[in-house]
């Protein structure tokens, strides 16, 4: 098609496929008809099969300048041209990578627009190089020939492939590579021919350009590996695939490829493309769909947060979400300190402190309680408040009540250590020597000290029960720390204290029928059928003012609590904490 220009310039075209070459619908400047071109243009170009190469996920071959390829030791492999200004928003690593700074990007001259005098022409002679034949002007010209053949504008050509690095402990990461590291083999062209690696004799640095990265998107649309040959992937390849595709799908707003049914499976698939995610600084943009995710399980999602809050608590930290971080977070401030030393080690000291805050929070409302408690008593009909004097029966009641409490809400303490005169009535001279360390052994029905008065870790010297124990069982014992009350153990009993009645009106689960008729008959001069009714409904009130007492203890902020009521999942430990918006980690970020 020979076409005359304004300039006096006459071109001689021969037009590629219009798919590669972008064209106006109208053929303007073409002098051909839109059907009879596609007509034309959409013959075979290789072994008489059609191709039109893509222009969408993952091989944007017109538009795409960030080609990536992901590829495993099984020679499987993940292939994208993809575009930089997508990547370099969604992601700090490719922003970073692709400044100028670091940035290992290759120049490649861009197509000019169609219709126009510098319109490219795929070569038919030399392996489908870009050529472009410019005739001589008229002889009234002063036989001038027009300038040079340059293209409308010079863009940049970016490659990463995933490196594994020297060391088995490495964590394999996308590494820029030049052209030149990797030859693409010999395959059919975008352009129709076939692509020689054999240098060719136009100018070196076209070669270097426009042919290699033009020939690189033939290999990603074309290519010739074919997945039934190669031996299967393992799991940890399968997963490793599928974590870079659901990255860079979530880029460009697909959604990720995520267990829907398991959510044991989901979860490990969210958590290691969220790992991903943040070796790449993309957390911003995978997170908010890891979150969608997993919420679509509802109930399930509450359980399984209940049986592993630290790992949700991790995996809510990362996906920033609410909602999972808020759920994990009740947990692991009701059960603490366990777990502890894991979350040090998995999270940062911001979340810490979160924890370590909310936990100060929910003791500072316990030690309040606890007072109030102890400080609940009965009065008489006139008004007064109990005594041995003006009321004898409800005093006990009272007395039984504070007894019970204390012995709820204090940890066991061990037993005073035995006296001077018992250890040195022994033989061991241990024992007798003044500078000793003493011990605290607890009572052998507590267990809290038992090993060490039963003799399975020391030998009794001396007969009978007047046997001194050794100088290395003392030293033993006293370097055990005495019990410290969890809030773990104090939220048990704050759940029973904020119980509601049982069936008929009767308080159930702690200081029942069976307690008060035994304490009762401790003084058989009390016990009649009269009193222990009386017994019990004095108790009944104590329990009655408590359950007010402790009232705000019993608020939950769990969704599983809310949706299958309180105590659900047999949970003992207290979750009436409440997480703001401003004690969210990212709430300053």
């Amino acid at each position: 098609m020979v076409s005359h220009h304004g300039d006096g310039v006459t071109s001689l075209m021969v037009r590629g496929p219009s798919s590669v070459i972008g064209t106006s619908s109208s053929g303007r400047g073409t002098g051909l008809h839109s059907s009879s071109r596609s007509r034309r243009y959409n013959r075979s170009h290789a072994g008489g099969t059609s191709f039109v190469p893509q222009n969408e996920f993952p091989i944007f071959s017109q538009t795409g300048d960030v080609e990536i390829v992901v590829r495993v030791a099984s020679g499987h492999e993940n292939r994208y041209l993809l575009h930089r200004h997508i990547l370099t928003r969604c992601s700090g690593f490719f922003e970073a990578s692709t400044s100028n700074e670091w940035s290992r990007a290759q120049p490649v001259p861009e197509l000019p627009a169609p219709g126009t005098a510098g319109a490219i022409e795929a070569g038919s002679g030399h392996g489908g190089e870009l050529a472009r034949i410019d005739d001589q002007r008229d002889s009234s010209d002063g036989g001038s020939r027009s300038g040079s053949m340059s293209f409308a504008q010079t863009k940049k050509k970016w490659r990463y492939e995933l490196d594994y690095g020297s060391d088995e402990n490495d964590v394999p990461m996308l590494v820029q590579k030049e052209e030149s590291s990797n030859p693409p083999p010999v395959t059919n062209s975008i352009f129709g021919g076939p692509s020689s690696s054999h240098p060719s004799s136009r100018p070196s640095h076209r070669k270097s350009t426009s042919h290699s990265f033009f020939r690189s998107v033939a290999n990603l649309s074309l290519s010739t590996t074919h997945p039934s040959t190669l031996p299967p992937p393992t799991p940890e390849e399968e997963d490793l695939l599928r974590d870079y595709d659901n990255l860079f799908r979530i880029m460009y707003n697909y959604p990720p490829l995520l267990d829907a049914v398991n959510i044991a499976d989901g979860y490990v698939q969210c958590k290691s493309l969220l790992h991903l995610a943040d070796l790449y600084d993309a957390l911003a943009v995978v997170g908010p769909r890891v979150d969608h995710h997993m919420l679509q399980f509802q109930s399930r999602l509450w359980k399984q947060i209940a049986k592993y809050p630290i790992s949700y608590l991790r995996l809510g930290y990362l996906a920033r979400s609410k909602v999972i971080f808020q759920e994990a977070l009740i947990h692991v401030v009701g059960q603490w300190p366990a777990g502890e030393r894991s979350i040090r080690a998995a999270l940062p000291e911001s979340v810490v402190d979160i924890i370590e805050d909310k936990v100060d929070e929910l003791e500072e409302t316990v030690s309040r309680i606890e007072a109030r408690l102890f400080r609940l008593t009965l009065t008489t009909r006139s008004g007064e408040r109990v005594t041995p004097a003006n009321g004898y029966l409800e005093w006990l009641a009272v007395s039984l009540f504070r007894q019970w409490l204390a012995e709820n809400t204090t940890p066991t303490m061990p037993p005073p250590p035995p006296s001077p005169e018992r250890a040195n009535a022994g033989s061991g001279g241990a024992a007798r020597n003044p500078s000793a360390p003493r011990s605290r052994l607890g009572s052998s029905g507590s267990g809290s000290g038992g090993s060490a008065a039963n003799g399975r870790s020391g030998t009794h010297h001396g007969g009978g029960s007047g046997g001194a124990i050794t100088g290395n069982n003392l030293q033993a014992a006293s370097a055990v720390p005495p019990a410290m009350p969890t809030l773990a153990s104090l939220g048990r009993t704050y759940r029973l204290l904020g119980g509601g009645p049982g069936p008929g009106g009767s308080e159930k689960g702690y200081l029942g029928h069976d307690e008060c008729k035994r304490f009762l008959k401790l003084t058989p001069e009390l016990y009649t059928r009269d009193n222990l009714r009386k017994f019990e409904k004095r108790i009944d009130e104590l329990k009655a003012m408590a359950r007010e007492v402790v009232r705000p203890l019993m608020g939950t902020g769990l969704e599983l609590e809310m949706v299958h009521g309180a105590g659900a999942g047999g949970i003992g430990y207290l979750t009436c904490i409440t997480v703001r918006d401003r004690d969210l980690p990212w709430a300053y970020e």
